[in-house]
């Protein structure tokens, strides 16, 4: 009898407990403060665009720039400044349903409605900062009556020099064509010659450490410096003929490779050594090896920091001016001391944006390919 008594008050005990334990609280509070800031976010936002609007058009107006795209463009700015009241709207959406929900003191409608409403009101504080640094961006290039503007993105000038600085940007186009050929050649060379086998190996060990560590250090612009001016000074028959684009590519190649060497260098060593004892256990010979096991895996892991490598490449072209080419970096420098305006070398920075963005996002593509494709294999 008295165990049975004894017994008794743990169970209540235990069954207060487990309710505590099962408690999910009380009704929750609204998002006010978070609300208000979002309200107040966004109508920050709307009311310095529409003042940038406005003064964006009348410096348009003031220089002249008329015309029928001038309102219309306008007129869209200002719909695309709206945008910010779209999560806003339904940020308060949500208020309502949370205040319906807590006036039929249903719990779970509550948290749900107010947690959509924050999330909500996160968005318009996000596309809030978006905006305002639009804004910002605009109000610089506005600065001091327009003269940013005429500076950097003087239409006029832009539109009567991109003949001249296509042309002169096909002079670049060839010359990373051209270099990236000979750099994927030459620094699978490089590399291979840092995997030179044993004893007799190691003097090719040695030099090629040495050459990937010297040009990794040296500055492109020195090499091209060096090659573009020294070559023809040494006398050398043949090398002192070449073309001022020959020097050039000679130099990018001798640059670049050193890290392209590296790339390649990672990639082997990246192929599990099993594979290589396998390969030697079925009888293959170390070269076989290399070109039937190694480099087939090796390169196929490194494509996406080859190509991040050719993209550096490209950009890198713009520094054969130091030897006199006329590319389009040269070209716009050019226009830029007769017009005294830099809008041409705008529209370089144009050029190898359009050229390099594509190839940027590809590279990103690739790369979260692998990633996947490594996930599902090691799943």
């Amino acid at each position: 009898m008295s165990d049975s008594t004894e017994k008794a008050p743990s169970a209540v005990l235990g069954m207060i407990g487990r309710e505590r334990r099962l408690s999910i609280g009380g009704m929750p509070s609204a998002p006010v403060v978070l609300c208000l800031c979002a309200l107040l976010g966004a109508a920050i936002a709307i009311a310095s665009s529409v003042y940038t609007i406005a003064a964006l058009r009348e410096g348009l107006l003031a220089n002249q720039l008329d015309g029928w795209w001038l309102p219309a463009g306008a007129g869209l700015l200002g719909l695309a400044s709206l945008a910010v009241l779209v999560p806003l709207a339904r940020a308060f959406r949500h208020w309502r349903e949370f205040g319906r929900a807590t006036a039929s003191r249903d719990i779970v409608a509550a948290r749900v409605a107010r947690a959509e409403a924050s999330v909500q009101c996160w968005i318009t504080l996000g596309y809030t900062l978006a905006q305002v640094l639009v804004v910002l961006a605009l109000q610089f290039v506005l600065a001091n009556d327009l003269a940013v503007a005429k500076t950097f993105f003087f239409v006029p000038l832009i539109v009567k020099t991109f003949p001249l600085v296509l042309d002169a940007f096909w002079v670049n186009v060839k010359i990373f064509v051209i270099a990236e050929v000979f750099v994927l050649v030459w620094g699978l060379i490089v590399a291979l010659a840092m995997f030179a086998p044993g004893k007799a190996g190691k003097p090719l060990r040695i030099i090629a450490t040495a050459y990937v560590d010297v040009f990794r250090a040296m500055p492109a612009v020195l090499v091209i410096y060096l090659v573009g001016f020294g070559l023809p000074l040494t006398g050398v028959p043949i090398l002192k003929d070449l073309s001022l684009t020959t020097y050039v590519v000679i130099a990018l190649t001798l640059t670049v490779g050193a890290y392209v060497a590296e790339i390649y260098r990672a990639g082997i060593q990246g192929v599990h050594w099993s594979q290589v004892a396998a390969a030697r256990s079925l009888g293959l010979s170390y070269t076989q090896t290399l070109r039937f096991v190694v480099l087939p895996q090796g390169i196929r892991q490194i494509i996406p920091p080859l190509l991040n490598a050719f993209i550096a490449l490209q950009k890198d072209t713009a520094l054969v001016n130091v030897v006199g080419v006329i590319d389009a970096f040269n070209q716009s420098m050019v226009i830029a001391s007769n017009h005294y305006n830099l809008s041409a070398a705008t529209t370089v920075a144009i050029l190898f944006i359009i050229i390099s963005v594509p190839q940027v996002r590809f590279v990103e593509r690739m790369a979260k390919r692998d990633r996947a494709r490594m996930r599902a294999g090691g799943a």
